[in-house]
Formats: structure tokens, sequence, C-alpha cells
């Protein structure tokens, strides 16, 4: 029996939760809510998760069937963790699963946008950033640009993930620029 078993865990639960957690980390980065006019509320936060995410499962998606358990174990992990995250906020217990059917939602939606946005081009990019990573904001036409920028070559650098650096969380985000 391994030590896994004894607890209680799935090892690939614990190489998904080690992923979130190199999401999550690059997520905080405070350039992204002090170069590039992300605000920084739950609503900002979430949505950073959400597109380096979508960073991620975009190139599960492009890697295949062999790379859809992890993808949904992704998305199980993500949203385990925002319900904990509301209940710590305080939000009571039967409107907890309401705020995360509506979290879903938004984050479906976005994947949609940004997808179309980069086949679309910049300009239709910038308009899905502007409707939902900067919807409490206002930023700059530059800040924007930046972000659209910097989510395209992202998706492009994400190209060379494999599954298995996937499944190890050794993957490596682009850095946000650190100055205006």
């Amino acid at each position: 029996m391994n030590i896994f078993s004894t607890l209680g865990l799935n090892p690939k639960k614990t190489a998904v939760n080690d992923l979130y957690d190199v999401i999550v980390a690059n997520a905080r980065r405070p350039e992204f809510y002090t170069v590039l006019g992300v605000p920084d509320t739950v609503n900002g936060r979430y949505d950073v998760i959400i597109l380096h995410t979508y960073f991620v499962m975009k190139r599960l998606k492009a890697i295949g069937a062999e790379a859809s358990t992890i993808s949904q174990d992704l998305f199980d992990c993500m949203f385990a963790d925002m319900d904990k995250n509301l209940r710590e906020m305080g939000v009571g217990d039967l409107s907890v699963g309401k705020k995360i059917k509506a979290m879903a939602t938004a984050f479906y939606g976005r994947i949609k946008a940004y997808d179309e946005g980069l086949e679309s081009g910049q300009e239709k990019l910038a308009d899905a950033l502007r409707r939902n990573l900067f919807a409490e904001a206002e930023p700059t036409d530059r800040q924007v640009s930046a972000m659209a920028n910097l989510l395209s070559d992202q998706v492009q650098a994400s190209s060379t993930w494999s599954l298995g650096h996937i499944e190890k969380g050794a993957i490596g985000f682009i850095t946000p620029p650190n100055n205006d």
C-alpha cells in the first residue's frame, strides 16, 4: 500500500493540486494588478486565475483525449478551491452553490470569448478582455494591448508544453511586463 492510499489521496489529484498551485502563484504576480491594470479585487484575481487555467486547458485540449482527465481534474480542483475560498469569506452554505454555478458559467464564457478573440485578431481579443478581465476597471488602451499580447504570446508559448510537463506542473508562464 502506498502513502497516497493510506492517506486517502489520489496521486493524480495531488499532481493536479500542484499544477493548480503553479497557476495560482503565477496569477498572483503583482504586475497584473499594478502595471496591467487588472482590478485587485476578488473578481479581478479570479479572472487572472481563469486566464492562467485557460492557457493550461487550451493546451490540454490540443494534446487530445489522453489529456481530458487532467483537464477535468484541474477544473474540479479549481472549483473546489473556489468553494473553499467562498466559505472562508463567509458566504453562507445556501449561497455557495449558486455562486459556484455563476463562476463556472463565467469561466466557460471567458474561454469562449478568448478563443474567439484569438481567432478573430487583436481587436476582438482586446474587446473580450475589456468585457471580462477588466470589467471592474478602466484600463488604458496600452494596458489592454499589453494583456492581449501577453495572452497571445502565452498561448503560443504553451504549445511547447508536453503532457508530462503539465502533469508535473513543470510549465512556464510568460512574465508580465513590470513597467508602464
